[in-house]
């Protein structure tokens, strides 16, 4: 019986884990017989579980959401790791999720068991977390984007490049990547026959198509490392070039990678490119780098950073 039991349990992790599974590969991960994984799937039922059978080769099982639902099963370390994600979310890039974030986390701490809850709340008062400024994205959005790159069907959405072009696209999503206080979606797209990152607070109404896809070859050791690259690799409206008079090394440990490249020059100077589509944000990141510099291009930077000085000057006289 506790064979039976833990077995159950395990089956349940699984089909709460993915939205389809074929009944073959059930009994493969639980190593017992397709008989065996059908009598299971009778007893989560009678235990008020809603498991759907699939049709199709081999047939499957799916469980399917709802009101009526039975309590998720989790073990302490997944506990932990939804209030940590619940405490992160509060202050998130997510339109609404603070509150939201805030009655889900209420909830779990009231049904976890006194040493978990003891964990949590000592984590939360030791866990200062600062505000996050900027655009904010749909939490719905982010669900339909995450369900379509798990079960590997296509998406239609409109999208505005950071030019004001308006453009609908259909792709084949791979990741959701929070970067630099924003989300990416990096997705292959159909019309452009390439890999594409988009911004998701720039993006409108997505959609899922239902049509599936065979997934494809991420060309990046992973999707953060390429939204990096495309991030980097972008062309910008202002492109910098400076002599920076500090190490390399000085620099590049306090300059994040995707502000720019640095080469060193000899051992007290090195070359910085840096560029960005907003000249005063450009001019006030240099600014901030700490160290005296000279501007070789463009012109306009100068001028920015005498406008900057001269500010600076009147707040302090």
């Amino acid at each position: 019986m506790t064979e039976t039991s833990s077995r159950l349990l395990e089956l349940l992790s699984l089909l709460q884990g993915r939205r389809d599974w074929p009944g073959n590969e059930l009994a493969d991960r639980l190593e017992v017989s397709g008989r065996t994984i059908r009598r299971d799937i009778e007893r989560l039922r009678r235990l008020g579980y809603p498991v759907e059978a699939l049709r199709g080769a081999g047939g499957g099982y799916r469980l399917r959401a709802g009101s009526a639902m039975p309590p998720l099963l989790v073990d302490d370390d997944e506990a932990m790791a939804i209030a940590v994600g619940l405490r992160t979310a509060a202050r998130a890039s997510v339109t609404g999720i603070d509150e939201a974030a805030i009655r889900a986390l209420v909830k779990l701490e009231q049904v976890l068991p006194s040493h978990l809850r003891r964990r949590v709340r000592a984590l939360g008062s030791a866990t200062v977390t600062p505000p996050v400024a900027g655009p904010t994205v749909d939490p719905q959005h982010l669900t339909v984007i995450a369900t379509a790159c798990r079960d590997s069907e296509c998406l239609r959405f409109h999208y505005r490049s950071r030019d004001g072009t308006d453009s609908r696209r259909e792709v084949e999503p791979h990741s959701l990547v929070n970067h630099g206080r924003r989300w990416y979606l990096v997705a292959w797209d159909r019309r452009r026959e390439d890999w594409r990152t988009f911004r998701v607070d720039r993006l409108a109404k997505p959609a899922s198509t239902g049509v599936g896809f065979p997934p494809r070859r991420l060309p990046a050791k992973d999707a953060s490392t390429f939204v990096e690259r495309s991030i980097t690799g972008a062309p910008n409206r202002f492109e910098a070039r400076l002599t920076l008079h500090a190490p390399a090394e000085q620099v590049a440990a306090r300059v994040p990678a995707h502000w720019g490249e640095i080469e060193p020059i000899d051992a007290r100077t090195c070359a910085y490119m840096t560029g960005d589509d907003d000249l005063r944000w450009l001019a006030l990141r240099i600014a901030m780098l700490g160290v005296d510099f000279e501007v070789h291009e463009p012109p306009e930077l100068v001028d920015e950073l005498h406008a900057l000085t001269l500010r600076l000057g009147r707040a302090t006289a």
